[in-house]
């Protein structure tokens, strides 16, 4: 099983979405920041290391929003979101296509992963 963190960064009513680059898997499909834990850290330190990575800010790590566990063909993922916002920087693509600031109920304009899906129908309900 991999671990794998991501950000529920929110700004007011609003949360931030990111779109998988075009030459990588699942391409073009919108997620959080985030990414796998590497040896030797810590979840959250995981997530703030993710988003100096791919979106050049500093994250404060809140707690944890929800966890969800999906199975693909070829490997299980154990992702857990985090409650999170921006404590230094302004968000860069640096990985991404493009980044969007999105309310709850515009979910379902967007392609997510399949990862996402319970935790993105309780995202709905706030």
């Amino acid at each position: 099983m991999v671990e794998v963190v991501a950000a529920l960064i929110r700004d007011g009513d609003r949360f931030m979405i990111c779109q998988r680059p075009a030459h990588k898997p699942s391409p073009l499909l919108w997620e959080f920041v985030g990414g796998k834990v590497e040896p030797g850290e810590t979840k959250e330190e995981a997530l703030v290391r993710e988003a100096r990575e791919e979106l050049d800010v500093t994250l404060s790590v809140g707690d944890e929003f929800m966890d969800a566990v999906h199975q693909y063909p070829d490997i299980t993922v154990h992702l857990t979101l985090f409650n999170a916002f921006i404590s230094e920087g302004d968000p860069k693509l640096l990985e991404h296509n493009d980044i969007k600031w999105i309310t709850p109920d515009r979910i379902s304009e967007f392609s997510f992963s399949p990862t996402l899906g319970n935790i993105l129908k309780r995202i709905a309900e706030l």
